[in-house]
């Protein structure tokens, strides 16, 4: 993988100005934090480079002056919101987030339960966070918001919220997932800062939209792509470029939002201290690519896949074809298809061939690996011991398993488990090779390669089960599948 972002330049830079933004209020800034503040694989995929924890070793060099206010909103309490990626709900994700960035070193001042109307699911998640000693703090639903500035922007609006305590110049304001009050949280406490007579300042960062790219880089078209259930729109600030007679790129959301916020600037402040959502931002990471070229195939390629994932969301019912529509018009001026993903072609050519599931994997050194269903394994299983023995060098006929160490595990899967499959899924594989390698040299060998499938694509004929994405996911690999299941039960 070519690399086209340099992550040190990017943890320099993107320090030194969230500083400077500090110094520019009453040394207190209210920070939004848009995205992942860390595991952002999304960023490390469109920016070859980049590093999954990027922005949690940007802000441990804060460390001395940040801390962080987790928000959750009331009503994803109340639906036990889950986080896709992690298979969690958002409450959960909040303990897990408080858990992570104290092992980090970064100081968590307290969680702040927004859009509250007095859901009793919200108020036994507080009582659980105060039993375990964290601070909690309401914020209510405003009527009337973000339009109704006079009532917004009163001692009925914002003055009814809790006022968060915090006791460092920078506070960065996080949450589990989109939609969960961040920025409402932020302006809640400018207006509460304010009745104490300090100046605080409020900033938003968030890594894409790339702000200093062009609107239709293949890295803000991915950026689309992520976020077609949301159906955010890149766009040019058009504040920006009546201020400054400069071009910039934000997203619909932050610019329709831009006149509302300027008022509530203007309410609390008497002016407001931006004149474009894009002055708002304190993203530097378009500055820090260094191959463009690099940048731009990774980000087609994640584009691709996100294509995939939606046509899988499709047909398991979980998304609606209009996700899938705008992701292929993204392609369509990206000037890509699925046959420019290389494992595709692979993959469909087997399962054709060998007239069953099938999958292919491409190495980092563009090596085509591929894997088919048999008696002992699935497409996917036989892929990666496929991959293993590849890269170990090992001639293909070899068993590093032997059949007969598989069959033991098939009799219990079937037989005392209940299960009708008997072929074994890749972790159960991984778990034999393992077991292998304890006297087998060549299984020993094959087993240590599995850190060399990390950043490897992957095709399968079929949609997998939650046990093969799973390990794929954990391995580091990149997969996408055909959308359709491997057999036609209705039932999955």
């Amino acid at each position: 993988m070519k690399i086209g972002f340099d992550n040190e330049k990017y943890l320099k830079t993107q320090s030194a100005h969230i500083r400077e933004r500090i110094n520019q209020f009453d040394n207190k800034l209210y920070l939004e934090f848009g995205g992942k503040l860390f595991d952002d694989f999304h960023a490390s995929r469109v920016l070859p480079g980049f590093e999954p924890d990027s922005k949690l070793r940007m802000l441990l060099q804060l460390a001395d002056q940040a801390e962080i206010v987790i928000v959750i909103s009331a009503g994803d309490i109340e639906k036990n919101k889950v986080r896709g990626d992690l298979g969690i709900t958002y409450d959960s994700d909040v303990l897990r987030l408080i858990d992570v960035f104290t092992e980090k070193g970064l100081f968590v001042g307290s969680v702040v339960i927004t859009q509250y109307t007095g859901q009793n699911s919200a108020n036994l998640f507080k009582s659980r966070l105060e039993k375990l000693g964290v601070k909690v703090y309401i914020h209510y639903s405003i009527e009337g918001y973000p339009s109704n500035i006079p009532l917004i922007v009163s001692d009925d609006g914002y003055g009814k919220n809790d006022y968060i305590e915090t006791s460092r110049p920078l506070v960065i304001i996080t949450a589990p997932g989109p939609g969960s009050g961040k920025m409402a949280t932020c302006l809640s406490q400018l207006y509460h800062e304010h009745k104490r007579g300090i100046r605080a300042g409020y900033a938003k960062f968030e890594t894409f939209p790339i702000w200093n790219i062009p609107l239709k880089h293949p890295v803000n078209l991915a950026y689309e792509a992520a976020t077609a259930d949301l159906n955010d729109v890149n766009m040019i600030d058009p504040f920006h470029l009546e201020a400054y007679g400069k071009t910039t790129v934000n997203y619909n959301r932050d610019v329709e939002i831009f006149p509302v916020l300027n008022a509530i600037f203007e309410r609390i402040y008497g002016e407001s201290p931006y004149k474009s959502p894009t002055d708002m931002g304190v993203n530097m990471a378009g500055n820090c690519i260094v191959d463009d070229e690099a940048c731009r195939e990774a980000s087609k390629q994640e584009i691709i896949r996100r294509y995939y994932t939606s046509l899988d969301n499709l047909a398991e019912g979980t998304a609606t074809e209009d996700e899938a529509f705008k992701i292929e018009l993204l392609m369509k001026q990206a000037n890509i298809s699925t046959s420019d993903r290389a494992v595709v072609g692979a993959a469909l050519e087997y399962a054709k061939e060998t007239d069953g599931p099938a999958a292919a994997m491409e190495l980092d050194d563009g090596r085509i690996i591929r894997g088919k269903t048999s008696n002992l394994l699935g497409a996917s299983a036989a892929l990666v011991l496929n991959a293993l023995k590849e890269l170990a060098g090992l001639d293909h006929k070899l068993h590093v398993i032997s059949p007969e160490a598989i069959e033991p595990i098939q009799k219990l899967k079937v037989d005392y488990l209940g299960s009708h499959n008997p072929r074994l899924h890749t972790d159960e594989v991984l778990i034999a090779l393992s077991m292998s390698a304890a006297t087998s040299p060549a299984a020993q060998k094959a087993l240590e390669q599995i850190p060399k499938l990390k950043g490897c694509q992957v095709h399968t004929s079929v949609m997998l089960s939650d046990v093969d994405v799973k390990i794929f996911k954990k391995l580091g690999v990149q997969l996408t599948s055909e959308a359709k299941y491997e057999n036609k039960n209705i039932y999955h």
